[in-house]
This record gives C-alpha cells, sequence and structure tokens, in this order.
C-alpha cells in the first residue's frame, strides 16, 4: 500500500516539478528552493524503488 502511493506521487512530480538534470542546473548555484525540490524528488523516488 505505501509503496503504491509513492508511485503515484513519483508520477505526479514527473509531471509538475521540473528536472533539474535536463536543465543542466549547478548544484552549488542552486537556491534553496531548488534544492528542496531535489530532495523532495529523491526521497520519493527512493520510497518508490525500495
Amino acid at each position: 500500500m505505501k509503496k503504491q502511493v509513492f508511485k503515484i506521487l513519483a508520477k505526479v512530480n514527473k509531471l509538475i516539478l521540473p528536472s533539474y538534470s535536463k536543465r543542466k542546473l549547478d548544484i552549488s548555484k542552486a537556491t534553496k528552493f531548488q534544492l528542496a525540490i531535489i530532495g523532495w524528488r529523491w526521497y520519493v523516488t527512493k520510497r518508490a524503488l525500495d
């Protein structure tokens, strides 16, 4: 059940949130908000794959 929720959330993230890797964002120059989005996407993806 929990894994299904994270898989759905990962799909929503992919549709709504920007992909900074495609934009070639330099992590050292990212704002706090961009870092928060990167962290959130990583967390959801990690939980969906476990």
